[in-house]
């Protein structure tokens, strides 16, 4: 039977190397862009997820978030400002997801259970991020958290939820912080010597979504050449 894919955030980088792992002859995906509507508007979530659901037959069989902004949010800035900034991170990258999240196990659970998750969040869900980006790694902790809690909750309905972890990626925005903030001192920092390059995050992103055991719901996996090892 041939698997039913949505996957957000698939027009560049890491997403759109997901989106590419992802096509085989064996699936259809759905893959949005940030121009198929406004992650902060909370009324977009499930208007993608219905509109996703009526492109493949009524069936989604694997959801991946990678859809997210990183954006500064300076401590000094003005209060209101900060705060906005702070709910705009928090509204894209975790409550975007939780809710496409629980559209997508209700729909397995009305389908009689079977379904997986894949959640990219972010090495700084475990090391943090710089000043400038407490909402940024906030986020990406919430969305491991949620995605521990989701393989917990729904492992006995065969609802399978695993999320990746990446350090630095080879996408345009890394090449602009390599470039702003000093690359050789950010390439020590990392033992491998390099950035992870798109690819390598989409095909983890397609093992989890098509071949990872069952037994691993759950898991998180880190992909950041040893920068940061837990």
């Amino acid at each position: 039977m041939t698997t039913h894919i949505l996957i957000t955030g698939a027009s560049r980088g890491i997403g759109a190397a997901i989106a590419d792992a992802l096509t085989t002859d064996a699936t259809r995906t759905v893959a949005l862009s940030s121009a198929d509507g406004d992650l902060a508007d909370p009324a977009t979530p499930d208007r993608l997820w219905q509109a996703s659901l009526d492109r493949l037959d009524g069936r989604i069989d694997v959801l991946v978030n990678n859809a997210g902004i990183f954006e500064d949010n300076p401590i000094g800035a003005d209060d209101a400002e900060w705060l906005a900034n702070w709910n705009r991170t928090i509204q894209v990258n975790l409550t975007a997801s939780a809710q496409l999240c629980r559209r997508a196990v209700l729909h397995w659970q009305d389908r009689g259970g079977e379904g997986r998750i894949v959640n990219i969040a972010s090495r700084a869900a475990y090391r943090g991020d710089s000043p400038a980006h407490w909402h940024y790694a906030a986020s990406k902790s919430g969305m491991v958290a949620m995605t521990k809690t989701i393989a917990r909750a729904y492992a006995r309905d065969n609802i399978l939820a695993f999320a990746i972890c990446p350090g630095f990626t080879m996408t345009g925005m890394a090449d602009d912080y390599l470039a702003s903030r000093g690359g050789d001192k950010l390439l020590a920092d990392i033992p491998l010597g390099r950035v992870a390059m798109p690819a390598e995050v989409g095909e983890m992103a397609r093992w989890c979504a098509l071949d990872a055991p069952a037994s691993m719901t759950g898991a998180v996996l880190d992909v950041n050449g040893a920068s940061y090892v837990r």
